[in-house]
C-alpha cells in the first residue's frame, strides 16, 4: 500500500503541477489540484496540492455503497482515524464539490478567500474613534435540499461562512437582515432549520442582531399546501431572539418587536422589523395575512423607535430593516406604513413634533396614532438606512437618508423564474466566488463616509458621503 500511495501520487502531481493555487487569478471558481485524484486508494498531498494551510495531508478516495466517489483529507501528524475534511464527487458538476470542514462545516478555500478579503479591507479603513465595522449578510434562504444551482443547504454553509469573519479581529457588530429560511419546509424542518442558523450565526466575539425576514413565518409552505398554519404564534421570534437579547451590551425597549440598539462611539445602529404582522387565523386555522407578501410596521413598533431617537443625543444613527420602507421614487415600499416611517425619520433630522396618522382605509391593526418630539434632541442624524429583501444591490437618498439595499447570499442560478435580471447577469454557480455573498461597512464620522466592501456575488466596494 506505502508504494502505490506514494508513487500514485507522484504521477498524479506530475499530471497537475501548475495548479498551485486554490482560487482561480481569472474570475473565480474554488478549484484546487486535488480534483485530479480519481482513482481509489491513498495519496500523500502538501501544500503543492494547495492543502488547508499547506500542511501534509493523507488523502483518502474511496466509494461509498452507492458507489458514489469521495474524497477525505486526514492529518499525516495524527493518529486520529477520522478525517478532517471530506467531499464527494457530483456528476452533474464533472468534478468534486469543494472540501467542507467535518468540525466547522465550512469550506477551507472559502476561508481563506475571506482572509485575503478582510486583509483588503484592513487596507481601506481607518482604525480608531468613531471608525465602525459592521459586516452583514442577508436572505440565506435556507431550505432542506442539496441544490447546486439555487437554494438549499448552501443556505446554511453561507452563515457559518460568514460567521468566520468574527474570528479575523475587525468587527464590531454582526447582522442578518432576514430571510434565514426559505419558508417552503414542512413547519418542523423549518424550525429546526432555524435553530441551526442561529447556532451558527451567534458569537462570543462579536455583538449581533438578528432581524426577521417576510420569508421567516414559513408561509411560503402554507402557500404551497393549503393547509392549517405551519408556524405557531411568535415561532421565529422564540427561536432567534432570546439570545439576542441577553447580550450585555444590547439596548431594548421591550423584548417583542425585534427593534434593539447598539452603541459604538458616536454611532448608533437600531434594528426594525418590516414584517410586524398580527397573527390571526381563520375558520380553518389558516393565516389572514401571509407575512410573505405582507410587509408592514405597527404603533407599538413605531412607538418604541420614537422613545430610542428621542434618547439619541449626540448619534449618528443607522437604521437596519429586512425590507425597504420606500422606493427609489420615494413611494411606500411597505403594504403598511413604510412612508409614514420614512417622514417619522425626516422629522427627526429636522427636530420637528407632531403626531401620526393613517389613511381610513388602513386595517385598524396597522392604524398609526404615535406622537413624537424631537425638539430637545441635540446633534443627531440619521445617516443611513441598510435593507435586503430586493436579491439586488442598490442605493438612493432621499431627504438627506442614505438608503442601501444588500443582495441575497443565497445562491440564485440564471435559469430559475424566481432569479433576479442582477443575478442573472452573475451568473452564479455552486463552489464559485460569486455562490454566496457578504458584506463589511466601515462607518468613518471623522472622515463623513461610508464605504461598504463586498465579497462573492457583491460589489467590491461602495462608497457614500454623510
Amino acid at each position: 500500500m506505502d508504494l502505490f500511495k506514494y508513487t500514485m501520487g507522484m504521477i498524479d502531481k506530475a499530471i497537475g503541477a501548475s495548479k498551485t493555487r486554490t482560487v482561480r487569478k481569472n474570475g473565480g471558481e474554488l478549484l484546487d489540484p486535488m480534483q485530479k485524484y480519481l482513482t481509489v486508494g491513498e495519496y500523500h498531498v502538501d501544500a503543492r496540492d494547495a492543502t488547508p494551510d499547506d500542511r501534509p495531508f493523507t488523502l483518502t478516495v474511496y466509494k461509498d455503497d452507492q458507489g458514489v466517489l469521495h474524497q477525505a483529507l486526514s492529518p499525516e501528524s495524527t493518529d486520529i482515524l477520522a478525517p478532517e475534511y471530506d467531499r464527494k464527487f457530483i456528476p452533474e458538476l464533472n468534478r468534486f464539490k469543494a472540501f467542507r470542514s467535518r468540525k466547522t462545516g465550512r469550506r477551507y478555500v472559502v476561508e481563506d478567500y475571506l482572509r485575503r478579503f478582510v486583509a483588503d479591507v484592513k487596507r481601506e479603513i481607518r482604525e480608531g474613534e468613531d471608525s465602525v465595522n459592521i459586516s452583514v449578510i442577508t436572505d440565506t434562504h435556507f431550505k432542506n435540499v442539496d441544490s447546486l444551482d439555487f437554494y438549499g443547504w448552501n443556505g446554511l454553509m453561507h452563515v457559518r461562512e460568514f460567521s468566520y469573519l468574527d474570528e479575523l479581529g475587525l468587527l464590531d457588530l454582526k447582522c442578518h437582515l432576514g430571510d434565514w429560511i426559505d419558508g417552503s419546509d414542512a413547519g418542523l424542518i423549518s424550525e429546526s432549520e432555524l435553530m441551526k442558523l442561529r447556532d451558527s450565526f451567534r458569537s462570543a466575539r462579536v455583538p449581533y442582531l438578528m432581524i426577521k425576514g417576510n420569508h421567516d413565518e414559513n408561509d411560503k409552505f402554507d402557500e404551497h399546501h393549503d393547509l392549517k398554519a405551519s408556524f405557531p404564534e411568535k415561532e421565529f421570534e422564540k427561536i432567534m431572539w432570546p439570545d439576542m437579547y441577553k447580550q450585555p451590551r444590547i439596548h431594548y425597549i421591550s423584548r417583542q418587536h425585534g427593534v434593539a440598539w447598539f452603541d459604538f462611539g458616536h454611532v448608533r445602529v437600531i434594528s426594525l422589523n418590516t414584517s410586524d404582522i398580527p397573527y390571526r387565523l381563520d375558520e380553518k386555522g389558516q393565516k389572514k395575512h401571509d407575512v410573505k407578501i405582507t410587509l408592514g410596521v405597527r404603533e407599538d413598533q413605531i412607538q418604541e423607535l420614537i422613545e430610542i431617537l428621542q434618547q439619541s443625543s449626540g448619534k449618528q444613527i443607522v437604521l437596519m430593516s429586512h425590507a425597504n420602507p420606500i422606493n427609489r421614487k420615494g413611494g411606500n415600499a411597505l403594504k403598511y406604513n413604510g412612508r409614514s416611517l420614512h417622514e417619522l425619520l425626516v422629522a427627526f433630522n429636522q427636530k420637528e413634533k407632531g403626531r401620526m396618522h393613517s389613511s381610513k382605509d388602513v386595517p385598524p391593526e396597522f392604524r398609526l396614532t404615535n406622537d413624537f418630539d424631537f425638539t430637545g434632541v441635540e446633534d443627531a442624524r440619521i445617516i443611513a438606512y441598510f435593507c435586503g429583501h430586493r436579491h439586488v444591490e442598490d442605493q438612493y437618498r432621499i431627504n438627506g437618508i442614505q438608503y442601501i439595499l444588500f443582495n441575497c447570499s443565497a445562491l440564485m442560478g440564471p435559469n430559475h423564474q424566481l432569479t433576479t435580471k442582477y443575478n442573472k447577469n452573475l451568473n452564479r454557480e455552486i463552489d464559485h466566488q460569486n455562490e454566496f455573498a457578504g458584506y463589511i461597512v466601515n462607518i468613518d464620522l471623522k472622515k463623513r463616509r461610508i464605504k461598504v466592501f463586498g465579497y462573492g456575488a457583491a460589489s467590491r466596494r461602495r462608497m457614500f458621503l454623510i
